[in-house]
């Protein structure tokens, strides 16, 4: 029994080592890949982390060396490929392939950019910026460990940008006008030409020509057409009703009397196909026509005066209706002919005594003397039933005169001299026709400005952004800078001493700019004073700028004009960039285009240079520059003004 229990302790012994070493052995099949892995690892961990310091080092150097080869020529980069940098002396320069260095290759990979419509870089979809490159730079090694490392780089050339900038007077007068002229207000502009060979501004020693008109009556209004003015006269029944004077086309020009009218007392005149409208004091006929041909009435319309003491104070002519303030109403009547007495149409009460009238687009304009609104619109869209339209409360004074510009979006208002308020006021008409035909709409002042104690009696706007007023009291004939309406500056005036009842401007087809205006003077009670800056006034016209030649290709990024556009004006701006031809920009091909880079399309604020490189017609980069200007107008008085342009390009 001893030797089999023996027996049986011994095999249960060896069985217990054997699955020990099983165990061990197991341990070992997973230990040892790990430990011999780690071995290899430590043996080889050091020569790799070497491997990518240097890696590291060389792609730093890559980048400075891209750097200093796109500083020396954009042309050493702008061609896509493979490369490798290589050093010449203190200046790097890009070798085609790859090169190999102590194991590690170092490849430079440059590529296109593409760009979508706002300028921001896509990897497709979008148009070839070709001063923009992607760079990759890639470094790798096959031992110990096959390894790479990549580092992208944009670039592009704008660096060392120059500016190229016409701002002078000098600047502007090497290029090529076309109804346009060069000014020199601000040290240099381009503007509609505007008519005259004088200064609106410096009317001090301009009064050309004066004319003593005939009798002893005041002279109360003028209107004018080119070659011709119509003064109206009051307050002394000796005085002339209606003097028609004839003005000549000489330099100066020669005044003399065409022919008078008697037996009214006038306030205002109107002159439209070869007939003149007057206002008068007479209770019977309210407006008088005149027939230019021969001086003499042919027709009246007797309007409707009220409690008896209304007199007819302002007049206006549109088709063949007539307009008339007569105290408190606005009265229209049929003008299908001039003879005879005119039937009335319709007539508004306007909430305040009338004193001057001014109608555009379906809109009557009426001056005030009221004291909550100075300015009433009235729609006479229809003559025969004509309403209460908007209004305008500027300063609690009297409404005297009002101009209106040829689109209805600016009316000019003339009110009493008052020691603390304003007498000159710029007033927004520019609101669709629910606005404006809605009595209860207040119409939004833009600007006023002071007349500095000369008591207003007439407006009008002429050519050159100015507004020209006259009065009596302090400087009786002042102008007014509005190319910033927002802020209206006195620019000028002249000194009468008898004080200016009335004025009206003119422009002749050859370009002359004159103001008629009339005075209380015994003698020369009509004078003219000559307007401009000159040239022949467009509605529109271009300027093309000289030729700038860089030299060398390179790539236009930038274009950044200065102008101020009135309301009712504008500018618009193209640019034309070419290759030069047979070394020089002396008969290059110039293809003006916009934004877009087509020929529809037009720059009306700073913006990125459109890029084109097809070899054809417009293209950027290149080394031909011009520019064009469009300036337009839709209002007579109103010109915009490009004063500056900056165009950024990368040598």
């Amino acid at each position: 029994m001893t030797i089999i229990a023996i027996q049986k302790e011994m095999y249960h012994t060896h069985g217990q080592s054997l699955i020990e070493l099983l165990i061990v052995i197991g341990l070992m099949a997973i230990l040892l890949p790990a430990v011999s892995m780690g071995l290899i690892t430590s043996r080889e961990g050091k020569p790799q982390q070497e491997r990518r310091a240097q890696a590291a080092q060389l792609i730093k150097e890559t980048q400075e060396a891209l750097r200093s080869v796109r500083e020396a020529s954009w042309s050493n980069i702008e061609t896509n490929g493979i490369y490798h940098p290589a050093q010449n002396g203190s200046s790097w320069s890009l070798i085609a392939g790859s090169e190999t260095i102590n194991t590690l290759t170092r490849k430079i990979e440059i590529e296109d950019v593409q760009r979508d419509e706002n300028n921001q870089i896509v990897q497709s979809g979008g148009s070839i910026d070709p001063s923009t490159k992607k760079i990759t730079i890639t470094v790798s090694w096959d031992t110990p460990i096959a390894t790479s490392i990549s580092s992208p780089l944009y670039l592009t050339r704008y660096l060392d940008n120059a500016t190229y900038i016409q701002t002078t007077e000098a600047d502007f007068n090497t290029g090529t006008l076309s109804d346009v002229t060069v000014t020199n207000t601000g040290d240099g502009e381009v503007t509609l030409g505007s008519g005259g060979n004088g200064d609106w501004c410096e009317p001090g020693d301009s009064v050309i020509a004066t004319l003593d008109l005939p009798g002893n009556g005041v002279a109360e209004a003028v209107s004018s057409v080119e070659g011709q003015a119509f003064v109206g006269t009051g307050e002394n029944a000796a005085g002339k009703s209606f003097v028609h004077v004839d003005i000549s086309n000489d330099d100066p020009p020669q005044l003399s009397i065409n022919g008078t009218l008697d037996g009214y007392k006038t306030n205002d005149v109107f002159v439209v196909d070869n007939h003149a409208f007057i206002a008068t004091d007479d209770k019977k006929k309210d407006v008088v026509i005149i027939d230019l041909s021969t001086n003499s009435e042919v027709g009246h319309y007797n309007g409707s005066n009220g409690w008896g003491w209304a007199r007819a104070k302002g007049v206006y002519v549109v088709g063949s209706v007539g307009y008339v303030v007569i105290g408190t109403r606005l009265q229209t009547f049929d003008l299908s002919a001039y003879t005879g007495s005119r039937p009335s149409l319709d007539s508004v009460f306007l909430w305040g005594v009338g004193q001057d009238v001014y109608v555009v687009d379906g809109y009557a304009y009426v001056a005030l003397e009221y004291l909550f609104a100075e300015l009433r619109l009235v729609d006479v869209s229809n003559s025969s039933n004509i309403s209460l339209g908007a209004r305008a409360d500027v300063n609690g004074e009297r409404g005297l005169e009002v101009f209106v510009n040829e689109t209805g979006t600016r009316a000019y208002l003339a009110t009493d001299e008052s020691p603390s308020k304003d007498e000159l006021f710029i007033i927004n008409t520019d609101y669709d026709n629910s606005s404006k035909s809605n009595s209860s709409f207040n119409l939004g002042v833009i600007s006023s400005y002071d007349a500095n104690g000369m008591d207003p009696r007439g407006v009008t706007v002429v050519p050159g952004n100015k507004v020209i007023i006259v009065g009596v009291g302090g400087e009786e004939y002042q102008v007014v800078d509005i190319t910033t309406e927002t802020s209206p500056t006195y620019c000028g005036g002249l000194e009468v001493g008898t004080g200016l009842y009335g004025v009206s401007s003119v422009l002749e087809t050859d370009g002359d700019a004159y103001s008629y205006v009339v005075s209380k003077d015994s003698s020369d009670e009509f004078k003219v004073i000559r307007g401009g800056p000159g040239g022949t006034y467009s509605s529109s016209g271009t300027y093309e700028s000289e030729t700038f030649d860089v030299g060398y290709s390179t790539a236009f990024n930038r274009i950044v004009p200065t102008f101020v556009e009135p309301a009712n004006t504008s500018v618009r701006f193209q640019i034309a960039i070419a290759d030069a031809l047979a070394g020089t920009c002396t008969g290059a091909t110039y293809a003006f285009v916009g934004p877009d880079g087509t020929t529809s399309s037009f720059y009306t604020t700073a913006d990125v240079i459109a890029f084109d490189n097809n070899g054809v017609n417009y293209e950027n980069p290149a080394r031909c520059f011009r520019y064009r200007t469009y300036l337009s107008t839709t209002d007579s008085s109103s010109t915009p003004i490009f004063e500056e342009i900056s165009i950024n390009y990368s040598p």
